[in-house]
C-alpha cells in the first residue's frame, strides 16, 4: 500500500457488516477502494476522526422507486440521509421502460396510481431519452448521484411495450406476446439489470381505478418470461401479491421460480384482515428453501402507516362534503376555512361520500399524533381514540383540531400494516426470520402519504439502542442486515462489507445521535411537486466510491455514484 491512502478513517469502532464483534480501527481508502483495516495506518490525504462514533458499511436498500428521480435527480434523497449507498430500483412490476413515445402516457398513469407520483411531476421531469430498456441504461450511465443506482426489468413496462393497451388492459397474452416479453427481459438483463419484477395485488391500480396490467398474468407469461432470465444465468424475480390463496399462489410462484432457475424475492406484510397470513408465507418461504430454491421475504422495520394532514393527499375528512368544497383552494386559504367554526361543525356533523375510503383514514385506534422523533410502536393509549376517551371529546373533533396544529401542518399516523397487536412482535418475527430481507421502505414513492426510506435508520434506533415494548436486536448483527445481507441477496458481492478490495461505500454514525425527525412537506419535485421527507441526524459521514457525498447531514457536492449493471 502507497505511505499515503486517498483517505483514511480513524479511531472508529468498526462494524465490518459481517455480523461480528465491533473492533477498534483504522480504515484507510485508495482509488474508490478499502486498502486496509488496521492500526496506525498511513496518514490519508484526508482525514476523518471516528473516535467515538461506529464506522458500517453503506447500506443497500432492495426495494425503492426512484425511477422517475434518478432521470433529474442528483441526490437520491430521503435515501441517501440514512446511510443508503446502493438503491434498487424497479420493483413492483413497474417502471419507464421500454417505452415508445404512444406509450408514455399508460405508464405514467400507472406510475401515479401505485406509487402515488403526481402525473405533472412526471410529465415535467422525465427526459424520455429512450425506447428499449437497454438505452434505459444508457441514459442512467450518463448521470451521476450520491449513491449507486441498480435496475429491473418491470414487467407492466413490457406488457405495454409488447401489447400496448391490449396488455395495459390485462388481456391475455398470445404466444407470440409471451416470446416477445420473455425476449426484451433476458435483453434487459444482459444490459445489466438486476432482476425482472412483477406485481399481482389488487392494491395496484391507477387513479382511474385500472389494476395494474400485470394482475392475474398467467402462469405461462410468467413461467416464459422466468425461463428467459433464467438463461442469462444472472438475475432475481421479484414479486408482490396479496397470497389470498397462499398455497395455490405459492406453488405458482415456485414453479415459476423453478422455471427460472434463479432466486426469488417477494414482499411479507402482516394485514388486519388476515392477520395471521404472513406465518403461512413464510412457512412456504422456508420449505422451498429446504428444497434448494432460494427464496427470501422482504420486511421492513417497522409499521407501514399512511401520514395524514390538511397539507398531505389524505386526511381523516377528506371525502365529506364540506371539506371537499375547499379541497381546491391554495394551502393558506384552506387552512383559514377550516378553522371558521361553522365549516368546522358541518363537516364533524357530516357523512362521508366514500365509507370505504373514510374508514381507512379515520380508524380512531390505529392513529396517533406523530411526535419528533416518531414513535413507530406506540402504545394503544396513545392513540386518538384513547386520548379523545380520556379527555372525553367525540375523537374526530379531537383529530380536526389536532391537525389545525403548527399552522395546520400536523400530522396524524395511521399504522395499517404490519400493527395489528399494537406492537412490532410480529416485525421482529419477521425480521429475525433466516430467510428475510430488511427493506419495503418505497424511496421515492407514495410522496404524499408514507415516507419509510428512513425504516432503514429506524433499524438501528428503534430495535438496537430505544425499544421498550419488547426485546432487543444485536447492533452488529442488524448492520449485516442492511448491508451485507442485501448486497449478496442482490448479487453484488462487492459491497456490504468492510474488507480490503472491497468498494469503499461507508457509513460514520454516531450512534447516541442518531434519530429521524418527524415528516414534513416539501415542494421540491418537477413541477412544484409536493412529498414528504425526513431528515435525520447523527450520520456523520456517507461515503460512495471512497467520496465523502454527506457530512453531518450536508451534501458535500461529490456525486461519485453510478449505474451498477449485474455481472460487471
Amino acid at each position: 500500500m502507497s505511505d499515503h491512502p486517498d483517505l483514511v478513517i480513524r479511531n472508529g469502532t468498526v462494524l465490518d457488516g459481517s455480523g461480528g464483534d465491533p473492533v477498534e480501527a483504522d480504515i484507510a481508502v485508495r482509488d474508490g477502494r478499502i486498502a486496509a483495516i488496521g492500526r496506525a495506518l498511513p496518514r490519508g490525504t484526508e482525514e476523518i476522526d471516528a473516535r467515538g462514533k461506529l464506522v458500517t458499511p453503506g447500506f443497500v436498500d432492495v426495494h425503492t422507486h426512484y425511477d422517475a428521480q434518478v432521470t433529474w435527480a442528483e441526490h437520491i434523497s430521503p435515501s441517501s440521509w440514512n446511510g443508503v449507498t446502493t438503491a434498487l430500483i424497479g420493483n413492483c412490476g413497474v417502471g419507464f421502460a421500454p417505452c415508445r413515445p404512444e406509450e408514455r402516457e399508460m405508464l405514467v398513469k400507472l406510475m401515479e396510481g401505485v406509487e402515488d407520483i403526481p402525473e405533472p411531476v412526471l410529465t415535467e421531469g422525465l427526459p424520455w431519452t429512450w425506447r428499449s430498456f437497454p438505452d434505459f441504461l444508457d441514459t442512467l450511465a450518463q448521470r451521476r448521484w450520491d449513491m449507486d443506482i441498480a435496475t429491473q426489468v418491470p414487467h407492466a413496462a413490457l406488457r405495454v411495450h409488447v401489447m400496448g393497451q391490449r396488455g395495459f388492459e390485462r388481456a391475455p397474452a398470445t404466444a407470440a406476446d409471451r416470446a416477445e416479453m420473455a425476449r426484451l427481459a433476458a435483453e434487459g438483463i444482459r444490459a445489466g439489470a438486476l432482476g425482472f419484477s412483477t406485481s399481482r395485488t389488487i392494491a395496484h391500480r391507477t387513479l382511474a381505478g385500472a389494476h395494474t396490467p400485470t394482475l392475474g398474468a398467467a402462469e405461462a407469461e410468467l413461467t416464459e418470461i422466468a425461463a428467459a432470465v433464467g438463461q442469462t444465468g444472472a438475475g432475481w424475480l421479484q414479486v408482490i401479491s396479496d397470497f389470498d390463496e397462499p398455497d395455490t399462489e405459492f406453488a405458482l410462484l415456485r414453479r415459476v421460480a423453478g422455471a427460472a432457475g434463479r432466486p426469488m424475492t417477494m414482499s411479507l406484510i402482516q394485514r388486519d384482515q388476515r392477520p395471521d397470513l404472513w406465518q403461512r408465507v413464510l412457512a412456504h418461504v422456508t420449505d422451498a428453501n429446504a428444497a434448494g430454491q432460494k427464496m427470501t421475504a422482504q420486511v421492513i422495520s417497522r409499521p407501514i402507516g399512511v401520514m395524514l394532514g390538511f397539507e398531505l393527499s389524505q386526511n381523516p375528512f377528506m371525502t365529506r362534503p364540506s371539506y371537499q368544497a375547499i379541497a381546491h383552494l391554495p394551502f393558506a386559504q384552506r387552512v383559514a376555512a377550516l378553522r371558521d367554526p361553522a365549516r368546522r361543525a358541518a363537516i364533524l356533523a357530516e357523512a362521508a361520500t366514500d365509507p370505504v375510503l373514510e374508514h381507512r383514514v379515520s380508524l380512531w385506534e390505529k392513529i396517533f399524533p406523530v411526535s419528533d422523533p416518531p414513535d413507530y410502536e406506540p402504545p394503544p393509549e396513545a392513540s386518538v381514540a384513547a386520548m379523545a376517551a380520556a379527555r372525553g371529546v367525540d375523537p374526530a373533533a379531537l383529530a380536526y383540531d389536532l391537525l389545525l396544529e403548527r399552522d395546520g401542518r400536523a400530522i396524524l399516523y395511521r399504522a395499517f400494516i404490519n400493527y395489528h397487536g399494537f406492537d412490532l412482535e410480529t416485525v421482529r418475527r419477521m425480521m429475525t426470520h433466516p430467510h428475510t430481507l430488511l427493506g419495503l421502505g418505497d424511496g421515492g414513492a407514495h410522496v404524499s402519504i408514507i415516507c419509510d426510506a428512513s425504516a432503514m435508520t429506524t433499524a438501528i434506533t428503534h430495535w438496537t439502542r430505544d425499544r421498550t415494548r419488547g426485546a432487543k436486536l444485536p447492533l452488529p448483527w442488524m448492520i449485516k442486515r442492511l448491508s451485507r445481507d442485501n448486497a449478496l441477496a442482490m448479487g453484488l458481492a462487492d459491497r456490504g462489507l468492510l474488507a480490503p478490495g472491497l468498494r469503499a461505500d461507508l457509513n460514520v454514525i454516531d450512534y447516541d445521535r442518531l434519530s429521524v425527525h418527524a415528516p414534513e412537506v416539501r415542494y421540491d419535485l418537477p413541477a412544484g411537486g409536493r412529498r414528504l421527507v425526513q431528515r435525520t441526524e447523527g450520520y456523520s459521514a456517507t461515503l460512495v466510491a471512497g467520496q465523502p457525498v454527506y457530512r453531518d447531514g450536508a451534501a458535500t457536492g461529490a456525486l461519485p455514484g453510478r449505474l451498477v449493471r449485474g455481472g460487471r
